[in-house]
């Protein structure tokens, strides 16, 4: 029997840099396609925990050593990443010290999570508008409502 077909797993951090004031959140400015500012993050190797992915991705591209915090959730929808349907387990972490943009960052920028740019990579705008509603509530967005991945014909 064939192995089925499924789609890639992904995992991305919001990392909170806590010897900040105010928390700020860093972001990078992706290296190769899709281009524009994202979270850290990216796919998982096989045989390897979401969680140590996570891990070995923030220090990858930011150079930081991250303590995963919470599972703030996960983002399926098929069409959240246009080189194909990619799940994303998403982090919040925490870190300390100064970030550098290393790896598939081009650049790497620390934010105030309510000031970031607009033209966000993904769905790392709907990542961010969670998690700051996650940060300021302390509860962690519900499960997204179902919607077709096209228009009904």
């Amino acid at each position: 029997m064939p192995a089925p077909q499924t789609p890639l797993l992904a995992v991305d951090i919001v990392i909170e840099l806590i010897d900040r004031p105010g928390r700020p959140i860093v972001l990078i400015e992706r290296k190769h396609e899709p281009l524009g500012w994202a979270l850290t993050g990216g796919f998982v190797d096989v045989g390897e925990q979401v969680e140590q992915a996570a891990i070995r991705e923030a220090a990858e591209e930011t150079n930081l050593r991250i303590g995963l915090e919470v599972l703030l959730g996960v983002y399926s929808h098929p069409d959240r990443d246009p080189r194909g349907h990619a799940v994303s387990v998403v982090y919040v972490a925490s870190a300390q010290g100064e970030p550098q943009a290393m790896d598939d960052a081009a650049a790497l920028q620390v934010y105030d999570p309510n000031e970031v740019p607009t033209q966000l990579s993904f769905d790392h705008a709907q990542i961010l508008r969670d998690y700051i509603q996650y940060r300021e509530t302390g509860k962690r967005p519900s499960p997204s409502p179902l919607r077709p991945s096209r228009p009904a014909a």
